[in-house]
């Protein structure tokens, strides 16, 4: 929940700091441009503290419901940007944070606890091979000609990467000593795969709608990781609420696609 409220609030921070900068005159110094933007540089750390939030969430939570929390955070933006930014919401995006709210109730009575399953060193290399392969998918997309094309290239870089993170995440153990657990592969999993998908969205929003970028990358966040998690690492459900969970994802999932939109405020 507190990993939402970061990401959700952050983007309404950062939104709030744009507005003011672009108001500013544009002979105005970087250092008068700097001090009206000043929300954006908390927006940054408020969105660390997210992150921190959900790799702590996950070292205990499966990553369906994990996951679907941190796509949740699009209602967070959406219910902020209303006396933050004076944005208007449709009775179909009021609809559809309450949808999210019901499924992430679904999801978390239906989530069994518990830490994942052992993984071999293999495994935490593989994540770590995938996250610099994705560099490489990165670029495929930046050189792409086709903003529609490259949008969709990048959109899908920057899920697959916080997909990695979230797998890493919910692999890496601190090691004693907790300094040893630098040598681990899978928090340099968590830098490599993290760095991209970073890049990789702020590009893809440069080349195509919001809707799109912020649909396509919580989609693949969400799905991959949770699929991951229950086939590989031993995410489960609480006996007798298969149905219950399934419900709640697809629900949560349907309804983020409904305010993709608010996922980047203009």
């Amino acid at each position: 929940m507190l990993c939402a409220l970061a990401y959700g609030s952050a983007t309404v921070l950062q939104a709030l700091a744009v507005r003011r900068m672009s108001a500013l005159p544009s002979d105005v110094a970087w250092v008068q441009r700097a001090r009206a933007g000043w929300l954006y540089a908390a927006g940054l750390a408020v969105d660390g503290i997210g992150f921190l939030a959900s790799i702590v969430a996950l070292q205990k939570l499966p990553l369906f419901l994990v996951q679907a929390f941190v796509a949740s955070a699009v209602a967070v933006t959406a219910a902020l940007a209303v006396p933050a930014l004076g944005i208007r919401l449709s009775r179909r995006e009021i609809a559809a944070i309450g949808a999210i709210a019901t499924g992430l109730v679904l999801l978390a009575v239906s989530a069994a606890e518990g830490e994942a399953r052992k993984v071999s060193s293999m495994f935490e290399w593989t994540l770590l091979g995938c996250g610099i392969a994705l560099a490489a998918l990165l670029a495929v997309g930046l050189a792409d000609r086709s903003a529609q094309r490259s949008c969709i290239i990048l959109a899908t870089s920057s899920g697959l990467g916080f997909g990695v993170v979230a797998l890493a995440a919910r692999v890496l153990h601190v090691r004693d000593p907790w300094w040893s657990t630098v040598a681990s592969p899978a928090l340099w999993a968590i830098v490599a795969a993290g760095a991209v998908a970073l890049v990789a969205y702020g590009f893809a929003l440069d080349r195509g709608r919001a809707t799109t970028v912020a649909a396509i990358t919580s989609a693949v966040e969400t799905i991959i990781p949770a699929g991951v998690g229950l086939i590989v690492l031993g995410d489960e459900f609480r006996s007798g609420f298969v149905l219950v969970a399934i419900t709640g994802f697809v629900l949560t999932l349907a309804a983020c696609f409904v305010l993709a939109s608010r996922a980047e405020v203009e």
